[in-house]
């Protein structure tokens, strides 16, 4: 009965989270104009894994992914003048769109994304 009951429960939690499975296409306005960043999820219960691409920065594995019902958050690193920084998204899921904040290295300093759903 009590694994019963655990199956169930996990169940119920797999289907609360978002399904993010797929290939989005996202835009964010910097300062020297609007950026673009290709993101492949995967989602297996509540974990997150995938890689994301944009032309500035080029290739990036996602690590640390999480899917908490409409939320969700992961970490990119990416390589810029020699430097890696790690980048921390937080998003929201709303139907085929995600509206993502990323905390820049430094602390202080984040950038909006607004992400659509590809395929």
């Amino acid at each position: 009965m009590k694994r019963l009951l655990l199956v169930t429960a996990l169940f119920a939690v797999a289907a609360l989270a978002a399904d993010v499975t797929g290939t989005w296409k996202a835009t964010a306005e910097g300062p020297n104009g609007t950026m673009q960043r290709t993101f492949v999820f995967k989602v297996e219960g509540s974990k997150l894994t995938g890689e994301t691409t944009s032309s500035m920065f080029g290739k990036s594995t996602i690590t640390d992914g999480k899917v908490d019902g409409d939320n969700l958050s992961f970490t990119i690193t990416v390589k810029f003048q020699d430097n890696e920084m790690k980048l921390n998204y937080q998003g929201k899921v709303s139907g085929n769109e995600i509206k993502f904040t990323v905390e820049m290295p430094g602390g202080g300093q984040t950038l909006e994304w607004l992400a659509k759903k590809v395929s």
